[in-house]
C-alpha cells in the first residue's frame, strides 16, 4: 500500500470518527460505533480529567494511552500533540502548562480540526492552537517546542523515520519526546500481524519495540525508553479475529502478549 493510500485511509477513518461524535451527541449509543467501547481506547482518562473537558473531546479520543498523565508537563512549556484529533490531549496539556505555556495540536483531517476548535471554544482555552498539516512535515520552526506528545498516531504513518526526524527538528535542545503508541513484541506471522493490527487501528502497522528504539536513536534521540502500559491478550481480540475468519484458539499463542500499548520516552540532547 502506498503512502498516499495510507494517508487517504487514515483521513477517511478519522473524518468518520469526528462525524460519529456528532451523531453520538445527538443521542446514538456509543456502542453503535464509538471508540470508547473498544478495549484499546477505553478507560484511558480518569473522571477528574474528563469532567473538565467538553464531551465531544472525550468522545473523539481514539488513542491507546494517556500521554498527558505521563509526560510530566511543566508550567510555561510549549507542547505539540502529533495527530491531535478532537483535542483531548491538547486541552489537558494546556491546563498543565498554564497561561504562560502553549499547547499546539497538529492534524490533517478537516472534520477533526473543526471539532477540536469547537472543543477549544467550549473549554475557553486561550493558550491552544490547532494546526492543519501532516506529522511528516510539522509546520513549526526548528527548536520551538519543549515537549512532543502523541496518542497512537505515529504508528499510522507510512514514514515513521520522517516523523521522528521532524519531531527531533522542532524540539528544543533538552526537549522531550513522550508519546503513547502501539508496538509489537517478538516474531509474529505476517497474516496474523496484519489482522490484529487492523483490530487496533494501525493502518500502516505498528513497530516492534526494539525497532522503535533503533529508529529513535537514528533520528538523534537519547535516553530512550519503551514502557508497556497495556498488554493485549488473545481474549481481547477474540471477536475481531472470528469476524476476520481466524480461530482465536488456534492463533492465541501468536497474539497473546505480543501487541501492547506503550509509553515511549526519549530526549533531544543538549547542545
Amino acid at each position: 500500500m502506498s503512502t498516499t493510500d495510507i494517508k487517504t485511509i487514515v483521513r477517511q477513518k478519522y473524518g468518520e470518527a469526528a462525524r460519529k461524535v456528532i451523531t453520538i451527541q445527538a443521542g446514538t449509543s456509543c456502542c453503535s460505533g464509538a471508540a470508547s467501547c473498544d478495549p484499546i481506547t477505553s478507560n484511558l482518562y480518569d473522571a477528574v480529567q474528563t469532567d473538565q473537558l467538553p464531551e465531544a473531546a472525550v468522545l473523539a479520543s481514539l488513542g491507546c494511552g494517556n500521554p498527558t498523565a505521563l509526560a510530566e508537563l511543566r508550567p510555561g512549556e510549549v507542547v505539540l500533540d502529533l495527530g491531535s484529533g478532537g483535542g483531548i490531549d491538547v486541552l489537558l496539556s494546556a491546563k498543565r502548562v498554564g497561561p504562560g505555556g502553549k499547547a499546539y495540536g497538529l492534524d490533517m483531517t478537516d472534520e477533526m480540526l473543526a471539532l477540536a476548535n469547537e472543543n477549544k471554544r467550549k473549554a475557553g482555552a486561550t493558550n491552544v492552537e490547532f494546526l492543519k498539516g501532516e506529522i511528516e512535515h510539522i509546520p513549526l520552526p526548528d527548536d520551538s517546542v519543549d515537549v512532543i506528545i502523541s496518542n497512537c498516531v505515529i504508528n499510522l504513518s507510512a514514514d515513521k523515520d520522517q516523523v521522528l526526524r521532524e519531531a527531533f527538528r522542532v524540539l528544543r535542545p533538552g526537549g522531550r519526546f513522550a508519546v503513547s503508541d502501539v508496538v509489537t513484541r517478538g516474531e509474529i506471522r505476517p497474516e496474523i500481524r496484519e489482522s490484529v493490527l487492523a483490530w487496533v487501528g494501525c493502518v500502516a502497522g505498528a513497530l516492534d519495540e526494539q525497532v522503535y528504539r533503533q529508529k529513535l536513536a537514528a533520528a538523534g534521540f537519547v535516553d530512550i525508553d519503551v514502557e508497556p502500559t497495556r498488554i493485549y491478550r488473545a481474549e481481547d481480540a477474540k471477536a475481531f479475529l472470528a469476524a476476520n475468519g481466524l480461530d482465536a484458539k488456534a492463533v492465541g499463542a501468536e497474539v497473546d502478549g505480543k501487541f501492547l500499548s506503550a509509553f515511549v520516552r526519549a530526549a533531544k540532547p543538549m547542545r
